[in-house]
């Protein structure tokens, strides 16, 4: 999460310099896309991740939970 962070942040830098630099501003809105883009990327990982995660617990939980048959 810290990475989503840090990529928002750059994007949103990339946009206040784009108000103050009309130029380049182009160039500086293409790069706070990109950091968006980024941060998306990240941002799906982690929740894929956590997904992961939750489904193998539940899976733990439910072999757990299953009676043995004696």
């Amino acid at each position: 999460m810290e990475n989503v962070r840090r990529y928002r942040a750059l994007a949103s830098l990339c946009r206040q310099q784009a108000a103050y630099r009309p130029l380049q501003n182009w160039q500086l809105l293409g790069q706070a896309e990109h950091f968006e883009h980024l941060a998306e990327i990240a941002l799906k990982a982690h929740f894929e991740a956590c997904n992961a995660q939750r489904d193998q617990d539940a899976v733990a939980a439910a072999a757990w939970e299953t009676p043995v048959a004696a």
